[in-house]
């Protein structure tokens, strides 16, 4: 006979109390699974605060540029004005002097606007970005 005295398998009341402390693989899922959509939730929310508060900043910067926009072109307006008062005390008539500042004005956009299309004539589309893509695609078709 053996000394040692037999071990029971069987659960005695304190483990089963133990146990059921214990949550379920099932209910760990569950509160993993809560607790992760709650952090979802909560860095959704988290994100449109931050972008609330950005985009109300953005949209009066764009308010401040607009306004200050049409102020220097009311300046604009205003430097004309007076550049054609001076030049009509050379003793031109005021109607020829605004017609300078007209004609001052006109060359100037027409300069301007010379310059501006032969940069934009010198504008290529990107041919090895193309080809690039286009290979991929034909690498891609050949793979399917």
């Amino acid at each position: 006979m053996s000394d040692h005295a037999p071990t029971s398998t069987t659960p005695t009341a304190s483990t089963l109390a133990e146990r059921a402390d214990e949550p379920t693989i099932g209910q760990l899922v569950a509160d993993a699974s809560r607790d992760v959509s709650a952090l979802i939730q909560n860095e959704i929310a988290l994100a449109k605060s931050e972008i609330r508060v950005s985009a109300k900043a953005g949209g009066m910067g764009v308010a401040l540029f607009a306004a200050a926009g049409f102020l220097l072109l009311l300046a604009v307006i205003m430097i004309s004005v007076a550049f054609a008062y001076f030049i009509s005390m050379t003793g031109l008539d005021l109607a020829w002097s605004f017609l300078i500042v007209f004609f001052l004005y006109t060359l100037i956009a027409g300069l301007l606007g010379f310059i501006g299309y032969k940069k934009v004539t010198k504008v290529r589309p990107p041919e090895r970005a193309i080809h690039q893509a286009q290979e991929t695609k034909n690498a891609l078709m050949q793979r399917g």
